[in-house]
């Protein structure tokens, strides 16, 4: 018998929804969903406890403890990003163990561990404290494909996880990579070798993945992932009914009652059409190209919403082409969260800029310093000054350079007035930019359009058209813009102006002197200097958070900061002025 984990409440959602799925409606369902016999649901991790504090509304801990309620009978599984936890950089040894001894408590029964490297480093104390708390750990294998990944260190990584008493391993295949002989081959070697059990977690983007379940089968898995069909297929999981249905008989039989499951799955495919305008074609679609450029589903994703932001959609097929050239570059990285921000995002500045590495986001240069891990294959000497010139490179374990954070977050957090709850000092913690108005009650649910982008309407605004131009309010993903529009000759229009209402007026001003622009549209995370300061030409004057990494904005010139035309939060565009340099 073959054991099924349904990811419906977590992955997903997030491979084809962006993670906006409302426990509203997740509970419904949830006591039906008890009674099928899943080996677990995956419900919490991966991007749900970003998500829901930035878009929701939600309180995750709520969340899970609330899913725990409804489901008693059924392991509550999360996906943990080793050191990293639920968020993209490495946190303090005592912030990982606060966060999972809560988790414990607040209904987390398997934690699946994983490091975007495999550097197993990042993920012994997250393993220690969850097995001293008495969870079921699956350690994770990111499994990808590149001339150092192979069969044989793949079976090294899953030994070393063995080896720190996991209780069951996974093999994690985030871009639907894995071919049927590949999995029949692992799976095997798994068994023979290491004897614990075997779970197979594949994404459909290639279209392998259901053979490859068949043959991980033949080859003695115990676990696969699968999810409701709803939500399964494209850059999620296999459905659940479908491999259900197609083992039944077999030795592999799940022995699931398919009726229940389409019962649930009518459910969800009710439950979709809310969250339909977010779910994009090519999500749902098959796409062989992953065999070639090896980017997951939600990597490709987010690489659209990237160059869409940046208005260079253009750009998407050299953005395709640099990926692979930029993994190569950093020592051949899995592409998961977050190294698949750092080496796509690397991509999107190598095409925008028209230079490779002219820009360089923090992450970059933290990867590369060994922040993160040490990277699968060296990386070439002349990559590595490009990035951090003469900087030492780290060689001991990442966690072990950071100092505690707990007791600073909780005192910073008290100071805000932001604490009801232990878990609120971690949730601050691990979000310290986004939690706070949150936290204060300040956040608010976004809008959730039940259409698709094609059938949203431009509404006039009430503004009266002045000199031939007229103005538009237009919502996109629940900001309200306002935009100008004049005709122009032969019938056409262009945008005069355009400015988000959650951005400082001051964001577009500009001064006499010289302008020091944003190279890009983002967010203003940081200015470092103040009105009658004395830069030198490469100071880094601001930061500028953009497609989820920070941004260093330097001085072009000598001078005189003469004006400070926007302040942290600002949303800006690329060329706007940010300082004036006198």
């Amino acid at each position: 018998m073959v054991k099924i984990t349904d990811t419906m409440f977590r992955d997903a959602h997030q491979s084809l929804a962006a993670t906006r799925m409302r426990t509203r409606d997740m509970l419904p369902i949830a006591e039906k969903v008890d009674e099928v016999g899943f080996f677990s649901l995956e419900v919490w991790g991966g991007a749900t406890f970003d998500s829901c504090i930035r878009f929701l509304n939600e309180d995750p801990w709520d969340r899970i403890r609330a899913l725990k309620k409804s489901m008693p009978d059924t392991p509550m599984q999360m996906l943990l990003r080793g050191q990293n936890l639920v968020g993209y950089r490495h946190y303090s040894d005592d912030i990982v163990d606060k966060f999972v001894v809560n988790a414990v408590k607040s209904g987390v029964d398997i934690f699946r561990i994983f490091d975007a490297v495999n550097d197993v480093r990042n993920m012994e104390q997250s393993i220690k404290v969850a097995k001293r708390e008495g969870a079921h750990v699956q350690g994770s294998l990111s499994y990808t494909l590149s001339p150092v990944h192979t069969i044989d260190t793949n079976i090294g990584f899953l030994k070393e996880l063995a080896n720190l008493d996991c209780d069951s391993l996974c093999i994690k295949d985030m871009a639907g990579l894995i071919s049927p002989k590949d999995a029949f081959e692992l799976v095997k070697r798994v068994k023979e070798e290491i004897g614990i059990p075997i779970d197979l977690h594949c994404h459909c983007t290639s279209g392998l993945a259901p053979v490859s379940y068949y043959a991980a089968c033949e080859a003695g898995a115990d676990i696969l992932d699968t999810a409701i069909s709803p939500f399964g297929w494209g850059t999620s999981q296999p459905p659940t009914e479908s491999i259900v249905a197609s083992l039944k008989g077999t030795p592999y039989d799940t022995g699931l009652d398919l009726e229940l499951l389409v019962e649930i799955a009518m459910y969800f495919k009710e439950i979709r059409k809310k969250y339909e305008h977010l779910i994009n074609p090519i999500s749902e679609r098959v796409d062989t190209r992953v065999l070639l450029y090896q980017i997951p589903g939600g990597m490709l994703s987010n690489l659209l919403s990237q160059l869409e932001q940046q208005n260079k959609l253009d750009k998407f097929e050299d953005v395709l082409a640099e990926t692979p050239v930029v993994r190569e570059d950093l020592g051949y990285p899995p592409l998961v969260t977050p190294t698949s921000q750092i080496v796509g995002t690397q991509a999107v500045l190598n095409v925008v800029m028209g230079e490779r590495y002219k820009m360089i986001p923090k992450e970059v240069k933290d990867y590369v310093k060994g922040l993160y891990g040490k990277p699968p294959a060296p990386i070439s000497d002349e990559i590595r000054k490009k990035i951090i010139g003469d900087e030492e490179v780290i060689t001991v374990r990442p966690g072990d350079l950071l100092e505690p954070e707990y007791e600073k977050a909780k005192k910073e957090a008290e100071e805000l007035g932001i604490v009801n709850k232990e878990e609120d000092i971690i949730t601050y913690a691990l979000y310290p930019n986004v939690a706070p108005k949150f936290l204060k009650g300040e956040a608010v649910e976004e809008t959730l359009e039940c259409v698709a982008p094609a059938e949203k309407k431009v509404a006039p605004s009430t503004t009266p058209a002045v000199s031939g131009v007229r103005q538009f309010n237009i919502m996109v993903d629940g900001v309200v813009h306002e935009v100008s529009v004049e005709a122009v000759a032969g019938g056409k229009s262009a945008l005069k102006d355009i400015k988000m209402v959650a951005a400082s007026d001051a964001s577009s001003a500009v001064s006499d002197g010289n302008g020091v622009t944003a190279p890009m549209q983002g967010t203003i995370l940081k200015i470092n200097v103040d009105v009658g300061d004395e830069v030198s030409e490469g100071d880094v004057v601001a930061v500028l958070e953009a497609m989820k990494m920070e941004n260093e904005i330097v001085a072009n010139v000598s001078g005189v900061v003469k004006a400070i035309n926007v302040s942290s939060g600002d949303i800006v565009n690329a060329d706007d002025v940010v300082i004036t340099i006198e």
